[in-house]
């Protein structure tokens, strides 16, 4: 049987120290629910000898959540901070103290001006007395990637016969590279095991050179029991190991790192998202795992490729992370396969004498835009006459629109058709795009729920494209539309509509 590796998340202690980021006593309970549900084995939530409204977020998690999961809180090693974080997690049913102090020999020089020995005393002196206060005591030695192995070890032996359960080892500032990496963790492992098999031994590493989840893979592989990360690998600098990408590496490659998590895959996507909109940090496009592009295929050769058979260039199904199904991005690489197979899911089936010129009409439509969606094909359809299948669903198209703003009041009007049916409606918002969304919704008549909104840029000046991403949720299920127009709230409108027949179409 494969050994367990425990999951730390510090998102909202380590992930918070993102500038902008703070977040209030509310939105802190919102997001720990919400990594809560994924299952995670340890949570850190906060820094609580830091302000008292940092006390009291850890101390109302602690209460509210804290049967479901460890709840842990950082501070230094001295006994005024480890009195605030006992006082803050003691209703946790697991509560675990973490104290935090550096091992490198920049640090014990210029940042505490000691001695290395004086050093080593602070830290045997925090452990003891939190472990008279809690059993659960974690000591991270700060730097200890740049740190002298044997002083490293001495610290490590002397904190562990004075109480400490969990020992951590950081790469704090990103210095790491996997091999040296794991060879470290080999050799404090191997040492440890034989001081006291009892105690867990820990990373968490900092992505300043792209490395975080590189060096914390190759430290469950060379011993590593527990691995601290971050949603979307938020955090100081650079960022943390992103626990997504961790977790997921670790599932596919089960015998290769000899153990497996309990963390809760499918909830990946869902809290991804929720801890991006929350803190207001957006996710580059192509992060791995999460990403927006992290299940879109654009190039020809590869979505020949997936429409044979997935596994040829997916190595997940976007489901086991909770994402929405692959996405067939159509562009001017997109090849005929991948053309018709668009069209045969939006219902079309194309005479084949007319096939050559109307996939010609895509292409120079593609060029212009950059980036298809259904929207542009059921148009270039229609217009060039051909019919929909009798069995397929009539799907929504928008006709025309109207924004009005008057005395501070949007207003918006839209005229959509689906088949025969026409229907026309406006509502009142409190901005454009509320208004917008919400005529649309009332226009369709269906229980769907905003998720997401987003809109970017693709160009400059006038002329420049705007594309909008909106996300929808029906029956516990995420549908994505997307669209590319001049006029942003074209492209709003045309995302959402894109989205529900996205749905119509499931």
């Amino acid at each position: 049987m494969s050994r367990k590796i425990y999951v730390f998340d510090t998102t909202l202690r380590d992930g918070e120290q993102v500038p902008g980021a703070k977040l209030n006593l509310a939105e802190k309970l919102e997001v720990a629910q919400q990594i809560a549900k994924m299952k995670v084995d340890m949570m850190e939530v906060g820094f609580p000898s830091s302000s008292q409204g940092d006390f009291e977020a850890v101390r109302a998690i602690s209460r509210k959540i804290g049967q479901d999961v460890w709840i842990a809180a950082l501070g230094r090693a001295v006994e005024a901070d480890i009195d605030c974080i006992y006082e803050s997690i003691r209703a946790a049913e697991n509560p675990l103290i973490h104290i935090v102090l550096g091992s490198s020999g920049v640090h014990v020089a210029k940042k505490f001006k000691k001695t290395p020995e004086q050093v080593i005393e602070m830290g045997v002196g925090a452990v003891k007395y939190a472990s008279s206060l809690l059993p659960q005591v974690q000591y991270s030695l700060e730097d200890a990637s740049r740190s002298e192995f044997e002083y490293l070890w001495q610290t490590i032996e002397a904190v562990v016969k004075a109480g400490a359960t969990i020992i951590n080892v950081p790469d704090t500032v990103g210095f790491a590279i996997p091999e040296e990496f794991g060879k470290l963790i080999y050799r404090i492992n191997d040492r440890l095991k034989n001081l006291d098999p009892r105690v867990m031994l820990s990373v968490h590493c900092h992505n300043d050179t792209g490395l975080a989840t590189a060096n914390t893979l190759a430290a469950v592989k060379n011993g590593a029991d527990k691995v601290e990360c971050t949603i979307n690998g938020i955090g100081e600098r650079a960022g943390n190991t992103a626990l997504e990408e961790v977790v997921m590496g670790i599932s596919l490659h089960p015998a290769y790192y000899g153990g497996h998590t309990t963390v809760d895959s499918k909830k990946i996507y869902e809290t991804s998202r929720m801890v991006s909109a929350t803190m207001g940090l957006d996710i580059q496009v192509n992060k791995a795992i999460t990403g927006e592009n992290a299940f879109a295929h654009s190039s020809g050769i590869h979505q020949d490729g997936l429409l044979k058979s997935k596994d040829v260039y997916e190595i997940m199904d976007p489901q086991t992370t909770g994402a929405p199904a692959m996405e067939i991005v159509l562009t001017a690489r997109s090849g005929r396969h991948a053309f018709m197979h668009v069209t045969k899911r939006l219902g079309f089936d194309i005479p084949e004498v007319s096939v050559a010129a109307i996939y010609q009409q895509f292409l120079t439509m593609a060029d212009a835009k950059k980036e298809i969606y259904d929207n542009d094909v059921l148009t270039l359809l229609k217009n060039s006459g051909v019919p929909s299948s009798a069995t397929s669903p009539e799907l929504w198209q928008l006709l025309d629109y109207q924004l009005q703003v008057t005395g501070g009041l949007p207003v918006a009007t839209v005229r959509l058709v689906k088949g025969e049916q026409e229907v026309v409606s406006s509502r009142s918002g409190s901005g454009v795009i509320d208004a917008l969304y919400g005529a649309i919704m009332e226009a369709i008549g269906a229980p769907i729920e905003l998720i997401d909104y987003r809109i970017n840029s693709l160009s400059r000046g006038k002329g420049s494209l705007g594309k909008v991403t909106a996300q929808i949720r029906c029956d516990d299920q995420l549908f994505s539309g997307k669209a590319i127009e001049q006029d942003v709230m074209r492209a709003s409108a045309l995302a959402l509509i894109n989205a529900v027949n996205k749905m119509l179409l499931k």
